[in-house]
């Protein structure tokens, strides 16, 4: 219920936040800059623009929230159609997709999403594709691994006996019977996502000032972390609620929806 309620919170955040915010996330007057929280009507302080911390949150919420969904739901396509693949073909093609899977696994996640940022450019679509490009071979390992126990089931071992076309099986048998471990898996990496994003944006790689985003807020307040902690506090605490509130609601669907685990 917990995490349930922060995802609400966080959806009103994303769809009405520029009516929420009390200030304009945009706007920098100067002579505001470094306000401590509670001053001048500023609940959490304002950054060395003078822009309010609480107004730019409410807009950065918006923007993580579309990278996280979106990331998971293209990597999870891309995924899903790799696993798939290789699980109900077998044979050398399973080998080949798998071998793919295990080279780049082999490479530390935030690194390549880093090259890839580097090579597409900034920009709110790219780190989309970056961070999917990334996470696609998670999507991958765990639809085979289900694809593979699904095509050993009595019904399967039916359908190709009577002669049932492989599409068909695919299309009728094998994907309704993975949409579920394919929905805990969406919403169980999109907290990986979010905080990848915030680290590719703090590093200067991700969403570009003065879009309000939490990676370069941290990265913005870096430089103030002993005069003017808010700056970076605030931004951290939002990151750290929504992966729990994402990673809390994902484990209660996994929970529900898992037939092995609601027979225990």
């Amino acid at each position: 219920m917990l995490g349930f309620g922060i995802i609400i919170i966080l959806i009103v955040l994303s769809l009405f936040g520029q009516w929420i915010a009390p200030f304009d996330p945009m706007d920098a007057p100067l002579r505001d800059r470094l306000l401590p929280p509670l001053t001048d009507g500023h609940i959490l302080g304002t950054d060395q623009l003078g822009r309010d911390i609480l107004s730019r949150l409410i807009a950065g919420t918006k923007v993580s929230m579309i990278i996280g969904l979106a990331t998971a739901l293209l990597a999870g396509v891309v995924g899903t159609i790799i696993g798939v693949t290789a699980g109900y073909f077998r044979g050398w093609v399973d080998v080949v997709l798998m071998r793919i899977v295990d080279v780049q696994l082999s490479f530390p996640f935030i690194l390549l999403v880093l090259v890839v940022s580097a090579v597409l450019g900034a920009g709110l679509t790219n780190i989309i594709i970056s961070l999917a490009v990334g996470g696609w071979v998670i999507f991958a390992r765990v639809i085979r691994s289900e694809v593979l126990a699904i095509r050993e089931k009595e019904f399967i071992t039916a359908a190709i006996a009577t002669g049932v076309p492989k599409l068909e099986i695919l299309v009728r048998h094998i994907l309704p019977n993975i949409f579920t471990p394919i929905i805990i898996l969406v919403s169980l990496q999109m907290g990986t996502y979010i905080i990848a994003e915030a680290s590719v944006s703090f590093l200067g790689f991700g969403v570009q000032p003065p879009t309000p985003a939490w990676g370069n807020m941290l990265n913005e307040g870096k430089d103030y972390i002993f005069g003017s902690w808010w700056l970076i506090t605030f931004p951290g605490l939002a990151i750290v609620l929504t992966t729990l509130g994402v990673n809390l609601f994902g484990d209660w669907l996994r929970d529900t929806l898992d037939p092995e685990l609601k027979g225990e």
